[in-house]
């Protein structure tokens, strides 16, 4: 069951939409990691992720914290300063080609010349002038029309393409684009790269240590969805619970005052309200990684932890990618498993 929030008037910019889907998984076997279906192809689209945070209850902390933290390597990315021609041949071969490398030039994408490699695939967001002088084919990117904005182009080039390869006519062509345009030096971000190619040229690495919450008492919601919500296909209660369980999962992770069993704030302050009526306090644990992250670790990070927590324990997943607009808009992941079931979950997408 699939619904879409947040039905916004037409306009050259477009408010954020929440496309909300309750579903079943398939079965979790750690030595053949799911690659399709709902919501392993949706942790897999993720393109940058800035902050993933896990939230569960404290009855968790001890088995999360021990495989989380304790037992897996953590995550690292690297900042290096370099040109795209650099980044290219240095890096094409081992980590481009032939690993799963993710790569971000600074920037926003709404009026600088911004470059990014993800899945052996490099997007380059280019103005018009660049565009044209680059001799690049690609197509118009953006708002279309003259309505004050200047016009934006995106090329799009499968780096890990056979023809992609020096002294074939398709990588030359990007090349000499790369030496005679593109040739600015830019500070990127590097995330799963090779260890051999990082040596060859000066750079700072970074490791993402979590940061952790424990025991951290809060006004007790269920994280479910009513079965004859479900059984009736009821999409406008559906709507209004998975708001509900959203915004309650949101204040946790910004250890927000509003969820406290003793939040007396005045209304004219703040109008939120818990879901129930009569609530009792519980414990919740929170892991929150933030950095440089890849949709490759992301996954394993899920999968690892929904096999840890007993399907009698609620458990959430939220990832944010790092925003790449003016406005600081960016698109967010959430993924809940209700308790009391393996395969359940309740996935809001933020685009």
């Amino acid at each position: 069951m699939t619904a879409i929030f947040a039905q916004a008037a037409p306009s050259i910019y477009q408010s954020s939409k929440c496309f909300v889907t309750y579903g079943s998984m398939a079965h979790i076997d750690p030595k053949q990691p799911p690659q399709c279906g709902h919501p392993w192809a949706n942790i897999a689209a993720q393109r940058f992720v800035h902050k993933v945070d896990i939230i569960a209850p404290q009855a968790c902390y001890e088995a999360l914290y021990q495989k989380l933290v304790q037992e897996r390597q953590q995550p690292s990315y690297a900042r290096v300063t370099m040109t795209l021609g650099q980044i290219l041949d240095q890096f094409l071969i081992s980590s481009i080609k032939q690993g799963d490398v993710s790569i971000l030039s600074e920037g926003n994408i709404e009026t600088k010349n911004v470059f990014s490699i993800r899945h052996g695939t490099l997007d380059m967001f280019l103005d018009r002038e660049t565009y044209e002088r680059a001799g690049l084919q690609g197509k118009p990117y953006g708002a279309k029309g003259n309505r004050g904005v200047k016009p934006r182009w995106v090329v799009s080039l499968n780096l890990k393409d056979a023809r992609m390869l020096p002294g074939l006519k398709g990588f030359d062509r990007l090349m000499s684009a790369c030496e005679n345009v593109l040739k600015e030096p830019l500070e990127w971000l590097l995330c799963n790269a090779n260890a051999c190619d990082m040596t060859k040229h000066k750079h700072t690495d970074y490791t993402i240590a979590p940061s952790i919450l424990q025991s951290q008492n809060v006004a007790g919601v269920t994280p479910d969805i009513a079965a004859c919500i479900l059984a009736q296909g009821d999409r406008e209660m559906l709507e209004e619970r998975a708001t509900e369980l959203y915004e309650w999962l949101s204040l946790v992770r910004l250890q927000s005052p509003r969820i406290a069993v003793n939040n007396n704030i005045d209304p004219f302050l703040s109008r939120y309200k818990l879901p129930a009526d009569d609530v009792a306090e519980i414990q919740v644990c929170m892991f929150r990684w933030q950095g440089f992250l890849s949709a490759s670790w992301l996954q394993s990070v899920v999968m690892d932890a929904l096999t840890l927590c007993s399907p009698q324990q609620w458990i959430s997943f939220s990832a944010t990618a790092i925003s790449q607009s003016i406005s600081g808009d960016t698109s967010e992941f959430s993924l809940l498993r209700p308790s009391g079931t393996a395969i359940d979950y309740l996935m809001w997408e933020i685009k």
